[in-house]
């Protein structure tokens, strides 16, 4: 296992056995198709994020972490 830059450990390939990565793919796409439906369902978080996109792209914040947070 590596080390990345950031201090945070890297990919480690031999962690999970075959039935573990098939089990984290499956849980990995029902887990997209349950946010897909969500998002599809609740059109006010796209209203919200679109307005965030706008304000972030337009005022180019040096910290989005702190724009994000509001401070």
């Amino acid at each position: 296992m590596t080390t990345m830059e950031d201090g945070q450990l890297g990919p480690d390939p031999g962690a999970l056995s075959p039935e573990q990565l098939e089990k984290l793919r499956d849980y990995k796409i029902q887990t997209r198709i349950a946010n897909e439906k969500y998002l599809r369902s609740h059109k006010e978080v796209e209203l919200l994020l679109s307005g965030f996109y706008r304000e972030m792209f337009l005022k180019r914040p040096e910290n989005i972490r702190e724009f994000a947070a509001g401070e």
